[in-house]
């Protein structure tokens, strides 16, 4: 019988990339740990799942995020596991919001907010950049655009790691885990919920979830639960992932300081830097996928009703598209749209996580010479879904 692979364990999530190299080599498509879900390792064969709704479902997403112990999960009732028509109803309600005129409004305010931010940073001495820098900036976006207060980011960030990973990596004996979770979903409903009735008391705002509440389709508006959902994707979307794509941006400055010279030496090439961050240390690394019938994939067998999980962080280093995949390149060709999903879920905020991503470097990049370790070794969250650092020591010099 060939070897089972674990992909929660220390030494896969520590650094997955070899493990999906072996998979993709010898078995494309076998089942893992944990659960005994179908792991889709190929870049081909990733696309062909995310492309295919209809026999792939997104109510994989709710299975994993919302075991049977929880007794519910807001993530579990967003647009993220909703397949059509459903799923479209929402999406066009609040797409415009990430649109390009959209955008170029908000650009000006996520600049201020990223100097701000870069301008507290200590000078000279170690500083663990995830709180002050990663965590800060995209929680500081996410709270402009839904009216909130920016001190509660803290929360805001907890709430997004249990709702990204920490459900879906408590073992079934793990009973104080289990209840700490409960405890923080019935948090995250009654927060949300109380927001949602305090601007039901207001006028309406002209922040998103003001436009959210008036918005309507056919006649429809959203209902409270559905905001509440789109409250916690955007939370989860709208934090979880620019935190992690500033962390793994900073990790591979100070792995190549020759790139961060480049990027001093000319600004105009931070999209493509990101652009390669996004391919190397994707960090969405899985997308949970449930089939609806009999289906083959990377010639394997699935039957109806098997939980799937497609490793986008596999298929962005699959060297049948990335040659020398293992390697950064700042020279490769982009954009790399695989990290941020495909077809129906491709991610809607994708543009407003690379606007973040490159004035947060600008204004790094405007304060600092250069930057190096820090005294610590840096951390990595070990969850099933997202990858980025957990903590990262850092000493800046100021320029």
């Amino acid at each position: 019988m060939s070897e089972r692979f674990n992909l929660l364990s220390p030494e896969v999530r520590a650094n997955p990339y070899p493990t999906y190299a072996r998979m993709r080599r010898e078995t494309p498509v076998c089942q893992v740990d944990p659960g005994g879900m179908w792991a889709v390792s190929r870049h081909d064969d990733v696309l062909r799942v995310l492309k295919d709704p209809q026999r792939f479902s997104s109510q994989g997403f709710r299975n994993v995020t919302n075991p049977p112990w929880l007794g519910g999960n807001p993530f579990a009732d967003s647009m993220l596991v909703m397949d059509p028509p459903h799923h479209g109803r929402l999406r066009v309600l609040v797409q415009k919001a990430f649109g390009a005129a959209a955008m170029a409004r908000l650009e000006p305010r996520v600049r201020e907010l990223c100097r701000e931010a870069v301008a507290d940073l200590p000078r000279g001495r170690p500083v663990d950049m995830m709180q002050p820098f990663a965590l800060r900036i995209p929680a500081a976006v996410i709270s402009e655009l839904l009216g909130l207060d920016p001190q509660h980011s803290p929360r805001l960030k907890h709430w997004a790691d249990l709702l990204t990973g920490g459900v879906s990596t408590v073992r079934p004996e793990e009973e104080e885990r289990k209840q700490r979770a409960r405890d923080a979903v019935a948090e995250v409903r009654a927060w949300f919920g109380d927001v949602l009735d305090a601007r039901a008391r207001e006028p309406a705002g002209t922040d998103l979830l003001g436009e959210l509440r008036q918005a309507r389709v056919e006649g429809e508006a959203l209902t409270k639960d559905e905001l509440i959902a789109f409250m916690v994707l955007l939370l989860v979307g709208g934090i979880e992932t620019v935190v992690h794509l500033l962390g793994s941006s900073l990790v591979v400055l100070r792995e190549h300081p020759e790139v961060w010279a480049q990027l001093r030496a000319d600004r105009s090439r931070i999209p493509a830097f990101l652009e390669e961050v996004l391919r190397y240390e994707p960090p969405l690394q899985a997308a949970p996928r449930l089939t609806t019938e009999d289906v083959e994939v990377g010639g394997v067998k699935l039957p109806k009703g098997a939980s799937v999980l497609v490793l986008l962080g596999s298929a962005t280093r699959d060297e049948a598209h990335f040659p020398d995949g293992d390697r950064f390149n700042l020279s490769r060709p982009g954009p790399q749209n695989l990290p941020f999903g495909h077809g129906i879920h491709f991610c809607l905020g994708a543009q407003l996580a690379r606007m973040e991503g490159r004035l947060a470097l600008e204004a790094l990049l405007d304060a600092f010479s250069h930057l190096e370790s820090g005294p610590e070794p840096m951390t990595w969250h070990r969850t099933l879904l997202v990858r980025g650092p957990a903590t990262l020591p850092l000493v800046l010099n100021p320029a």
